[in-house]
């Protein structure tokens, strides 16, 4: 679809055109990777207390959304609200309820659409069915042929047709190619190349004299922008999958909101509910868009809770609490997670920790665990362990992230971890898979790292700088926290594994008794 001009100004994207006959106007109200975020969370995307809550120091939850969304349906004539993806995963709310409660949620919002996340696969295509038994609104993957898995078969559609304000919008999904390896959706379903099966539908719906398309996907960012160049026919895509935030105003921004390639205005909202994307776009009488304005909306404390809706969620987290108490392992002697310790030296939970991640991982040929410091949060004490416990150790909801890099910026990223020991930050490295060796005398990022060994073949060996490396660490970490920049652009990356707390639990469970240790992975010289 052609348009006449694009103009990038102020610090947003703008098309015009001359004017239409019958110009038409639509507000699309997006979320994506909601990942189970019920209740508010922190800035750091993990949970938040009522009490800091009450203190405004909280964004996001479900009280917040119905709101900002009945309001955002107030300043526009025409408004669709759709998903691109992921709202399973994450929280105990998704343990407990698996995809109820977010059925739930998402009708009494009124969605239209969304699209199927890899994580909507986790437990297999039975609770994907039961999820779409249950929502009133279209459930839809275009990329990926079906009809081998007798649960989707005739009822996962491709793409849909709905009407809004006496005009038709044609609605494709998308989901990661890769979802066979990034989660559980069975042998049955074959994934196929995004850009040819969004093309085919748009085909199929330009046949029936639909102008207006928007493809909801779950896809990523960049995979989202090659769809769009190869891509004729579409208007507007949504995005999820990398939790990517696009503004016009924030300099934290991976991208303008919307992105424009050619004609296609590409929207995404971050994650776990702490914005509200609002999409306004004029097309005129032929589809063509002349007019793709927005920005997603924070949901901050200025945005007031619905108060139905938070005692709704009030309710649905009493059950939690059993969870909570739920015994999972056993610990046969006390396991030091001491931040006075863990974060200046190898510690007993660094090694649980780091070795858990590397478990999980290792048949994916990962063969190196770093895990933060700081985000170690408690020991554990000798006995039974809860899962109380657990999330108590590992409290921000953080989920595996597998990732390659050179040696040079293993080196570079241990370097990091132990440039600030001496102020006790959490920057500092529990690691498996790896041996290294520290001198604090030196200067901070001056070279403390004098050697590093990795464990290979069944031995261990020198590090060596260009060889690439698969690492498994925390979402927070390869995102660049805690210092540790170097990871952001490391290659073949997934940061969107099982929850850490899960993986440390079902890890200590089937050891049949944990016994902690240390064995001098971590030397200081």
């Amino acid at each position: 679809m052609s348009v006449s001009r694009i103009i990038l100004a102020a610090g947003f994207c703008t098309i015009t055109a001359s004017a239409a006959l019958a110009d038409y106007q639509l507000t699309i109200l997006h979320t994506n990777d909601f990942h189970s975020r019920f209740e508010p969370i922190s800035k750091y995307d993990s949970g938040c207390s009522a009490k800091r809550n009450e203190k405004g120091k909280c964004f996001g939850g479900s009280a917040r959304l119905a709101t900002a969304i009945a309001a955002a349906r107030k300043h526009s004539n025409n408004t669709i609200l759709v998903d691109g993806g992921d709202q399973f995963q994450g929280t105990l709310f998704y343990t407990y309820y698996k995809g109820k409660l977010a059925a739930e949620m998402m009708n009494r919002f009124g969605y239209d659409a969304m699209t199927v996340g890899n994580h909507e696969f986790d437990d297999g295509p039975e609770v994907l069915r039961g999820f779409m038994d249950n929502v009133k609104f279209p459930v839809l993957m275009s990329n990926a042929d079906v009809s081998g898995e007798p649960l989707l078969a005739g009822k996962l559609a491709k793409s849909t047709i709905i009407e809004r304000g006496g005009e038709k919008l044609g609605l494709i999904g998308l989901t990661p190619q890769d979802t066979d390896e990034l989660s559980s959706p069975g042998k049955n379903i074959i994934f196929t190349d995004p850009s040819a099966a969004v093309q085919g539908e748009v085909d199929k719906l330009a046949a029936k004299g639909v102008n207006k398309i928007i493809v909801l996907s779950h896809s990523g960012y960049n995979v989202d922008k090659k769809v769009a160049a190869s891509t004729k026919g579409v208007d507007v895509i949504v995005g999820g999958h990398t939790n990517t935030y696009l503004s016009n105003k924030s300099k934290r921004a991976e991208g303008p909101y919307p992105t424009m390639v050619g004609s296609t205005a590409i929207v995404s909202a971050y994650a776990y509910g702490k914005f509200l994307g609002e999409l306004n776009i004029t097309f005129d009488d032929k589809g063509n868009i002349t007019s793709a304005t927005g920005e997603p909306i924070i949901m901050d404390a200025k945005v007031e809770e619905n108060e139905a809706v938070k005692q709704r969620i009030a309710a649905a987290a009493v059950p939690l609490e059993k969870i909570r108490k739920k015994v999972v392992a056993t610990a046969l002697a006390p396991i030091n997670g001491n931040s006075k310790d863990c974060r200046v030296k190898e510690c007993e939970m660094g090694n649980l920790v780091a070795d858990a991640m590397l478990d999980r991982v290792k048949n994916q040929g990962v063969t190196i665990s770093i895990a933060n410091s700081g985000g170690l949060r408690a020991s554990i004490d000798k006995g039974d362990v809860t899962m109380g416990e657990i999330l108590t150790v590992l409290p921000f909801q953080n989920t595996l992230s597998t990732f390659q890099v050179t040696g040079a910026t293993l080196v570079a990223a241990l370097e990091n971890g132990v440039s600030q020991v001496e102020d006790v930050k959490g920057r500092f490295p529990q690691v498996a898979g790896l041996k290294f060796t520290w001198d604090p005398s030196v200067a901070p990022n001056k070279g403390r790292i004098k050697q590093v060994l990795v464990f290979e073949d069944g031995k261990w060996n020198e590090i060596k700088a260009t060889k690439l490396y698969s690492v498994v660490s925390n979402n927070y970490v390869r995102g660049g926290g805690d210092g540790y920049k170097m990871f952001v652009n490391a290659q073949h990356v997934y940061d969107f594994g099982p929850d850490l707390a899960d993986v440390l639990a079902e890890y200590m469970a089937s050891t049949g008794g944990y016994k902690p240790y240390t064995d001098g992975r971590i030397i200081r010289k």
